[in-house]
């Protein structure tokens, strides 16, 4: 008999990441010319995303998406709602 393995995950914004941090996009909320722009940037449902670098002050962040490194303000990525894997590597 074959066991089926289960996979918490934790949805928190994408903000939330903490560097080195990995999760997959669950859904954008940004509207308009923003939510298109995010999405020609690679951000879809089901990318995976790795939190490479936070600025000092926490208003920018760089993440890997689909191979380039794009930087995204914390307000839009506030929008970005992602799976988390493991719950260490989000802030509360």
């Amino acid at each position: 008999m074959q066991r089926e393995e289960t996979t918490m995950h934790k949805e928190a914004a994408l903000s939330s990441l903490h560097e080195g941090g990995k999760g997959s996009i669950k859904s954008i909320s940004a509207d308009g010319p923003m939510r298109d722009r995010l999405r020609s940037l690679g951000l879809i449902e089901g990318c995976t995303v790795e939190c490479l670098h936070k600025g000092p002050s926490g208003g920018i962040a760089a993440y890997l998406i689909c191979g380039a490194v794009i930087a995204i303000r914390r307000e839009d990525a506030d929008k970005i709602i992602a799976n988390i894997c493991d719950e260490s590597q989000i802030s509360p």
